[in-house]
């Protein structure tokens, strides 16, 4: 199965972008008549059928729809410093489409070494790996966001259940401190998750601290020290896995 982005798609005929249109005329050689598949980045699943293949503009006619295609049963949700290397990140962000995150929230940290990100570039990297692993499901990536207005826009008072946190296990992982528990003896599966991974120098203590009075639960991701990307995708994998 091709799958093409086209986040306006109803029921009927659609024009696919220049950029679309391109891969699928003059790269994959359609013609019409041929069937593509379609997502608008929503959940839905589009099959179509070519009716004119011109390389800027390809013309489609939905034959089927199908909503949900593929939902999964929780919510993933990763706030990640990003890594002084931007090809590092993108490669996280990359991954972590393949194996499915719902949500992606780079932080800006008191031991930050980036403090400039490109998101139209990480959004385009998304599309791309969306595409390439078959979903219909579009990651939101959101702008680089100071770590603690991430926490307290996660903080509820107790008993709150119309705050975000309610519903979502919210973990933040850290290398060292001894009051931390492994993500697997802690995490429920099924349940909706948030976790924090930190820049290469790791969360301060101040950050810690605030996350942990905020309602963050202390996690380890193992007795190994990795690194912000590596950390951010075996959370990633393990979520899914467990689920």
């Amino acid at each position: 199965m091709q799958l093409f982005f086209t986040p306006d798609i109803e029921s009927g005929f659609y024009t696919l972008s220049e950029e679309e249109s391109h891969h699928c005329v003059k790269v994959m050689r359609l013609a019409v008549g041929d069937q593509i598949s379609a997502t608008d980045g929503r959940g839905s699943l589009c099959r179509c059928s070519i009716v004119e293949a011109h390389p800027k503009r390809c013309l489609v006619q939905v034959d089927e729809r199908i909503e949900d295609y593929g939902r999964h049963a929780f919510r993933l949700h990763v706030a990640v410093a990003p890594t002084k290397n931007t090809a590092r990140m993108e490669w996280f962000v990359e991954k972590a489409v393949e194996m499915g995150i719902d949500e992606i929230t780079p932080i800006l940290c008191d031991h930050s070494e980036r403090c400039v990100l490109r998101q139209d570039r990480l959004q385009k990297i998304a599309v791309s790996a969306m595409k390439q692993s078959l979903k219909t499901f579009m990651p939101h990536i959101n702008p680089l966001t100071p770590l603690s207005e991430l926490i307290d826009s996660f903080s509820t008072p107790k008993g709150d259940e119309s705050s975000p946190i309610a519903d979502t296990q919210p973990f933040i992982a850290y290398c060292d401190g001894d009051h931390r528990t492994p993500l697997h003896d802690i995490y429920r599966p099924g349940q909706n998750a948030l976790i924090l991974i930190g820049p290469e120098g790791d969360f301060s203590h101040q950050e810690i601290a605030h996350a942990l009075n905020a309602g963050f639960l202390p996690v380890t991701l193992g007795q190994y020290r990795l690194r912000t990307e590596t950390a951010a995708l075996a959370a990633t994998a393990y979520f899914n896995l467990v689920n």
